[in-house]
């Protein structure tokens, strides 16, 4: 199976919180037939995270070596494209949800056909919208 990660999962697998992912997020993560992808707009956001140091990753010394570390854990970055845009304009926004990089990923995921794997619990709100949705309750 094929799945997204959300910036927030992406933090937990780099700062080895293991401990922030539930179990059945777990199984997936360990299973070997699941094949993991995350957005270039996840991705920009945990570089920014980096950089204003906001978090730490194990085995990154700087910015640089946080793109070869996502590769580390065997997940595969998805570039956003024109098709993403697209459903990121006819995406109906959620009363009092206003972050644009999550609207950018759900798209992303949405356009995509790929479940997305993420702690955000506004998220679960765009099913309706095609999202498949797998909740990491820490």
């Amino acid at each position: 199976m094929r799945y997204y990660l959300d910036t927030n999962i992406l933090v937990f697998m780099l700062s080895n919180a293991m401990d922030c992912i539930n179990s059945k997020v777990a199984d997936k993560i360990s299973d070997y037939t699941s094949i993991f992808y995350t957005s270039s707009i996840a991705v920009n956001e945990l570089i920014l995270l980096y950089k204003s140091s906001k978090i730490e990753l194990q085995g990154c010394n700087s910015a640089e070596d946080i793109i070869p570390r996502i590769g580390q854990f065997g997940i595969k970055i998805m570039y956003y494209n024109q098709y993403h845009l697209a459903k990121y304009a006819a995406l109906d926004l959620v009363d009092g949800h206003k972050d644009m990089n999550d609207h950018a990923i759900i798209a992303q995921a949405i356009s995509d056909k790929i479940p997305l794997i993420s702690s955000d619990t506004k998220f679960q709100y765009y099913t309706g919208q095609g999202l498949d949705f797998i909740f990491n309750k820490r």
